[in-house]
């Protein structure tokens, strides 16, 4: 007996749609409570309610209130960006303003 041939176009839109549906779990690791840190949280959170509405979960660490985080995860700079799940693991380092480059970096945006 022949196996069908599976349809790109269906595999594509189903794969599109299983995206669509998947939970992040990022974590954003800051310096205390400064300019910069504040400016890095409120990008991430405008990016996750425009891309992620009801399907993220953001935890904010200050490194100098939980260093063993720091430890753990091996951060070296902040603010840094990761995204636990859906895999694969993404770090983002740096300054969180360039819309573009943390959406990209994120994978949050679908081929078109």
């Amino acid at each position: 007996m022949k196996k069908k041939a599976k349809d790109p176009a269906k595999a594509l839109a189903r794969g599109a749609a299983v995206r669509a549906r998947e939970r992040y779990l990022l974590r954003l690791y800051v310096a205390g409570i400064t300019p910069k840190s504040e400016r890095a949280i409120r990008s991430i959170k405008d990016i996750c309610e425009q891309f992620l509405t009801d399907r993220y979960t953001l935890e904010i660490v200050d490194i100098y209130q939980q260093p063993d985080a720091v430890r753990e995860e091996q951060i070296v700079v902040a603010p840094t960006l990761i995204k636990k799940l859906p895999l694969p693991l993404r770090r983002l380092i740096g300054d969180m303003a360039d819309k573009e480059k943390v959406v990209v970096g994120l994978d949050l945006r679908l081929e078109t």
